[in-house]
């Protein structure tokens, strides 16, 4: 009788549970986006795919529409799918739905720096740090000269692998690395140098990890899972590491700090720091600058070097567009000077080739994480503050009608029927608004310099025939991830 006594109890509590859950949903969902039912704890987990949620949410705008809700946890999320509805909520409505959503693999970088700040300084911080990155030159000619500055030691990287494989994931990504260390802490390092090999090492693996399953899982239900053994826990640990480089840094420039004359960015947000140290809330404060300057190091090195390092593989699976490459480069710029920012004018092939690149690698499909500052009538839908907000970038990068047959790779994308560069507003791999990445200057000037350098003075290898490349990601959650592979890069003079 203990038994079934403990049984019903147990019913009980479930069906009382289920109850509660159906009445909160409707009572707090009557003015919100359609969206899934969810279930108790878990809302939405089962209508999505943990490998692929971007798939999902695609799936699921197809049956509720471009604005619809739902639940992971407790976490109320609305996302917007499709040009006009991501537009209108990161352009239209931008302050409304300008606040960051948590994200708990970044929990040391909560409220402070740039990427993950959803804090009283954000709009500061963020304002600063633009007017100081302006200021040395961000989408500037300082930027370009940084940029054809490290041509060469790239170049120099490339021809030390003396036609034999090699896998490019470092090689490629310390030319980025390096751009942005002279920008922030004035420092140039070799591409053997061990410190910018870990920390090239720990963003990397950390850019996988957000996009796996298990992290997917974390950033939702982290209350429960923080307890578990998993790879969040290398994940947390990777960040802080990344963290505690980025204040050592910060430490050192307050050492040899001359306030009449910064050398850097850290110099330039110290000079601020102490201009403001006796107000009674002090904006910019050491620890804050030190997750700004990591915040700036993993975006500035990652992003650039992963776009990089895919576009190469897609020049592989189709070297047709490399040939055409070749051959505007050896027109436009020819075989020694090293390329510039104005020969895009005269380079509509490779201005789309590096378009297309951003648009088919999609490299966050989901956009970073929202949040409604305020309640807020979005379309005749009542979104309240602290609801998570999804602007998907891949429906747009990805729209049919504007990119006709958008899964395959094709420049002819933003180019014209003249074969002159044609400009789409649905290119936004940078986002928009208030949230719009800070380093988009400078990352569209990466790899246009950086990618013209390569193919002027290298053919690449495949290791197998182009049709065999797979082009598809390795992991898909925070990020597309491009599978790891080797190939050769010959002197075209030896071709």
């Amino acid at each position: 009788m203990a038994v079934l006594g403990i049984t019903i109890a147990l019913l009980v509590w479930m069906a009382t549970l289920l109850l509660i859950s159906i009445w909160k949903h409707i009572y707090s969902s009557w003015k919100l986006p359609p969206g899934p039912f969810p279930l108790p704890i878990i809302g939405n987990l089962f209508q999505l795919d943990i490998k692929d949620i971007p798939k999902s949410l695609t799936r699921l705008a197809e049956r509720f529409g471009p604005v619809f809700t739902l639940y992971l946890g407790s976490r109320r999320i609305v996302v917007l799918h499709g040009y006009k509805a991501v537009k209108e909520v990161l352009l239209d409505y931008k302050n409304e739905f300008s606040g960051r959503g948590d994200n708990p693999a970044f929990q040391v970088h909560k409220n402070k720096g740039i990427i993950f700040n959803n804090g009283p300084t954000w709009r500061d911080t963020r304002r600063l740090s633009l007017t100081v990155l302006r200021d040395l030159g961000m989408g500037k000619r300082g930027n370009e000269e940084r940029i054809q500055r490290e041509v060469p030691f790239l170049l120099e990287a490339l021809r030390k692998t003396q036609g034999q494989p090699f896998d490019p994931t470092f090689v490629i990504g310390f030319a980025p690395y390096n751009v942005i260390s002279d920008i922030l802490f004035h420092k140039h390092s070799d591409y053997s140098d061990k410190t910018g090999l870990r920390l090239m090492y720990l963003f990397n693996e950390n850019f996988y990890l957000l996009s796996t399953p298990w992290i997917q899982l974390y950033n939702n239900f982290s209350s429960c899972l923080q307890y578990l053994p998993g790879s969040h826990r290398k994940l947390l640990k990777n960040v802080s590491e990344i963290k505690d480089y980025a204040s050592a840094r910060v430490k050192e420039h307050q050492e040899s700090l001359d306030p009449s004359c910064p050398q850097d960015f850290i110099d330039s947000l110290l000079v601020e720091m102490e201009k403001g140290k006796h107000s009674a809330q002090p904006v910019h404060t050491s620890e804050g600058i030190a997750v700004t300057v990591a915040d700036l190091l993993f975006a500035g090195t990652e992003t650039t070097s992963t776009t990089l390092r895919y576009g190469l593989l897609i020049l592989m699976k189709h070297p047709e567009v490399e040939e055409k490459l070749h051959e505007e480069i050896d027109r436009v710029i020819g075989p020694s000077r090293v390329p510039a920012i104005k020969d895009r004018l005269d380079m509509p092939y490779l201005d789309a080739v590096v378009h297309e690149i951003q648009r088919f690698i999609d490299l966050l499909p989901s956009n970073l994480l929202h949040e409604a500052t305020q309640d807020t009538v979005f379309r005749g839908y009542v979104i309240p503050k602290g609801t998570l907000v999804i602007p998907t970038l891949d429906s747009v990068l990805y729209d049919n009608q504007e990119f006709p047959e958008p899964e395959k790779f094709k420049p002819e994308h933003f180019l014209n029927e003249h074969g002159k560069f044609k400009y789409s507003d649905y290119f936004k791999p940078f986002s928009a608004g208030k949230r719009v990445c800070v380093g988009e200057g400078l990352a569209r000037m990466e790899l246009f310099l950086f990618l013209a350098a390569i193919l002027q003075h290298f053919n690449l290898k495949s290791l197998v025939d182009p049709k065999d490349i797979d082009l598809s990601p390795i992991a898909t959650g925070f990020a597309k991830i491009p599978p790891r592979y080797k190939f050769c890069v010959i002197p075209r003079s030896q071709a």
